[in-house]
């Protein structure tokens, strides 16, 4: 039996303090690893990982960010701005809702996507965060829009806009601004 089965079986106790570290060292990473839990409404794919472990960015998860948040519409994919999923992070960590899905509406556009929409809707800048991986569109499972407008507002890291009647707000990692209600 090996020293997590004896610790599962509650058999641990005549473990010499040696192993304490060990254990205290893993719970530490544990607490330091950041994780989100994402579902993407034109897609319907959902995803969930680490994607950094204290100071480090799990090269591999920003991979398969970057492909789950690609141009729905084409196809395209691009490099994503990991700060970006910080901010995510630290907004659910903010509402004490750690176990929360982000709802993805929109998350890299392509600069031919962001030309079409332009053509068809007056709220899409022309050079519009979206195309350079640094900003997504999101709602939080379970929490009210307005909610999470606060928690990202309160954080000063880069643009928030709410969207009341669509539900939804748009985050990104440009510089601090802020509109819609």
């Amino acid at each position: 039996m090996n020293r997590r089965d004896l610790l599962a079986a509650g058999l641990g106790m005549g473990l010499s303090i040696a192993g304490a570290p060990a254990i205290a060292r893993s719970r530490s990473t544990r607490e330091r690893e950041r994780t989100l839990s994402l579902h993407h409404l034109h897609t319907d794919e959902r995803l969930s990982l680490t994607y950094r472990v204290g100071e480090h960015y799990q090269r591999s998860a920003l991979q398969r960010l970057n492909q789950f948040l690609r141009d729905f519409r084409t196809g395209d994919v691009t490099a994503i701005d990991p700060q970006l999923f910080d901010l995510l992070h630290d907004v659910k960590q903010q509402l004490g809702h750690d176990a929360g899905v982000f709802e993805i509406i929109g998350g890299y556009r392509s600069p031919h996507t962001n030309a079409m929409l332009r053509r068809t809707s007056s709220g899409v800048a022309r050079k519009s965060l979206h195309m350079t991986g640094q900003a997504m569109d999101i709602r939080l499972s379970e929490t009210p829009t307005r909610l999470i407008r606060d928690a990202a507002r309160s954080l000063s890291r880069g643009g928030v806009g709410y969207y009341p009647k669509s539900d939804f707000l748009h985050v990104d990692t440009g510089r601090v601004r802020h509109w819609g209600a």
